[in-house]
């Protein structure tokens, strides 16, 4: 059985984004130790996970992007999570074999759209490397609230929002989590592991 990361920046205040979904305070307050850190993390990773909206903003993005994000980010297969359906690539006028290897690992992302605990378990039943969470945080919260994540990694940065979207709002019962690994970098951030307690 794979684990499940969840893997999120957050804001000193504790939103992910801001109000309308603003996330350029990552990139002003990250430096390039933290972005190497991340991009590591996410080269760990056997399988990606995402809601929809954040799949569909990320899907016409990354196969043409360059950075040290682009590799992992089209390389590693993906899943996507959602309740009001999905469309993927237009395949009427596009098939598989016509894409760049990059589009294709968008296009060939596993769709979920039943219940999200039923498909983590799945996921999380099959072998290989760990699943990796990103994303927004409506789908953070649903998952947070499976009680199926074996491991959060959060990426603290030096910066308060007044106001954003939380992750760890509207939880049912508290949620207690044990501080395994802690890792600080130059330009302020500090990313934090938790498990489940």
């Amino acid at each position: 059985m794979r684990k499940l990361i969840m893997k999120m920046s957050i804001s000193l205040d504790g939103f992910v984004s801001g109000a309308n979904g603003e996330n350029d305070w990552i990139f002003k307050t990250g430096d390039e130790e933290s972005l190497a850190w991340s991009v590591g993390s996410a080269r760990q990773a056997g399988l990606i996970i995402m809601g929809r909206k954040s799949f569909e903003g990320m899907a016409p993005y990354w196969p043409s992007a360059t950075g040290p994000f682009a590799a992992p980010m089209n390389e590693i297969p993906k899943a996507v999570f959602t309740k009001k359906g999905f469309k993927g690539i237009d395949s009427e006028h596009t098939t598989t074999a016509q894409l760049s290897p990059a589009a294709a690992s968008w296009a060939e992302a596993r769709v979920f759209d039943g219940d999200l605990a039923e498909g983590i378990r799945e996921l999380k039943a099959e072998p290989g490397k760990p699943i990796v969470a990103i994303g927004g945080a409506e789908f953070m919260q649903s998952l947070i609230a499976t009680g199926l994540i074996d491991e959060y990694v959060l990426a603290t940065h030096p910066v308060a929002l007044g106001s954003g979207l939380p992750i760890f709002t509207g939880l049912a019962i508290p949620l207690y989590l044990k501080l395994v690994d802690v890792k600080t970098f130059p330009g302020g951030v500090i990313a934090k592991t938790y498990h489940p307690a």
